[in-house]
């Protein structure tokens, strides 16, 4: 499985939305990292996408996420590591946390999906939400990735709840620190969802980002990197 790798220091793995790679989390997340140093920052190109081969044995979320945690295993070995996913990588950083909670150092959830059916998430409109040529270059990273995807191997998991959903709930208490992002003009996950998961997370910020649809940060990516660069001091204290 391909990945990227800066810096040297703590292990902080970035999983990307359904599709995304490695590039879009890190040319977001890098610039944080120029005034913080103490991290190995390591983006993920999940099978399928990018620069990583798609793998027929995987026919589910279950595969999905065993997958990367061998890798995780691989790289990071017993040392302890942050997660951050976006998207669908949310729920991928969720079922790893769930089957090793006490080697993850802190949780990142940006724009995550938690109801898997589409039909019964609760979504807001986009009325409110204003063109923006930030925003435009966030979508671009999207389709570019799409290009490079086995769209036909991450379509066969994700047409269909149960294969896309994991087969264990993945909720479970961790009191470390967790930063959630949402977007307030998010229609494809939303922000409402998110909210029932926080008791799960004694010590994590919730944000509803205005302005910002699934894709964000766009407009308001200072924002998102103060709460990033909030979520590191935290577990750096923690880690002390």
């Amino acid at each position: 499985m391909y990945y990227e790798s800066f810096g040297a220091g703590r292990p902080i793995f970035f999983l990307p939305s359904w599709g995304g790679d490695a590039g879009e989390g890190r040319d977001l997340h890098e610039p944080v990292f120029e005034r913080r140093t103490g991290w190995r920052r390591i983006y993920v190109d999940p099978p399928g996408t990018g620069k990583s081969p798609a793998d027929p044995t995987i026919t589910n979320q279950d595969g999905m996420v065993s997958a990367i945690a061998a890798l995780i295993s691989e790289v990071a070995g017993a040392e302890p590591f942050a997660l951050a996913g976006t998207s669908a990588g949310a729920l991928h950083a969720r079922g790893i946390l769930k089957r090793n909670p006490a080697q993850v150092l802190g949780l990142l959830l940006r724009a995550p999906g938690i109801v898997i059916d589409r039909t019964r998430r609760t979504l807001p409109t986009d009325e409110h939400l204003l063109p923006s040529p930030a925003r435009d270059r966030q979508h671009k990273y999207y389709d570019d990735a799409e290009e490079l995807a086995d769209v036909e191997f991450l379509g066969r998991i994700q047409r269909d709840p149960s294969t896309y959903g994991l087969s264990e709930d993945p909720s479970t208490h961790f009191d470390r620190p967790t930063l959630i992002v949402t977007g307030r003009q998010d229609t494809i996950a939303g922000y409402a969802d998110a909210w029932p998961i926080l008791d799960d997370y004694p010590r994590a910020t919730y944000a509803v980002l205005d302005q910002e649809d699934h894709f964000l940060p766009g407009p308001g990516s200072e924002l998102y990197r103060a709460l990033v660069d909030d979520w590191l001091d935290r577990v750096e204290h923690l880690d002390a």
